[in-house]
């Protein structure tokens, strides 16, 4: 509470203000908009590949999905992490907590051969994981 201080006649009294002071108010809510602003685009921050496109209807998305994405240059990351071939299950049981009948999710670059990315779902079929969705951008079906 703000207090104002005035001298009466000879008295010492305080008088409460029932007034809000807005522009401090006001000055801190801008800052955390433009706070929120900046921030949230760094929060959805992704590996950049060229998907391929895809005419099959969108399916239901696990609340934490787990996806792995093999680039161009056929390096493998799981989430934004990037992990050599061979550490590849233990980084997927790290993810997955040991669930192994989780779905995992496959982003590919569509430069690569179709030899590159089974030798990926080779070795995460070989460690147990036998769920594996790709994933690819949306295009509308074509009518014939």
């Amino acid at each position: 509470m703000a207090m104002r201080l005035r001298s009466r006649s000879g008295g010492d009294d305080l008088e409460i203000q029932h007034e809000i002071n807005v522009p401090p108010f006001i000055d801190v809510i801008l800052v955390l908009l433009i706070i929120f602003m900046v921030a949230a685009p760094l929060a959805t921050v992704d590996i950049g590949i060229n998907l391929p496109a895809s005419t099959a209807p969108e399916q239901p998305r696990p609340d934490k999905p787990v996806f792995v994405t093999i680039k161009s240059d056929q390096s493998v990351a799981i989430g934004e992490t990037i992990v050599e071939h061979a550490a590849l299950p233990g980084a997927l049981d790290a993810a997955t907590n040991n669930h192994r009948d989780e779905t995992i999710f496959i982003r590919a670059d569509k430069s690569l051969s179709y030899g590159e990315l089974m030798e990926v779902m080779n070795i995460m079929r070989d460690a147990g994981y036998l769920k594996l969705a790709l994933v690819g951008l949306e295009t509308p079906a074509i009518k014939p």
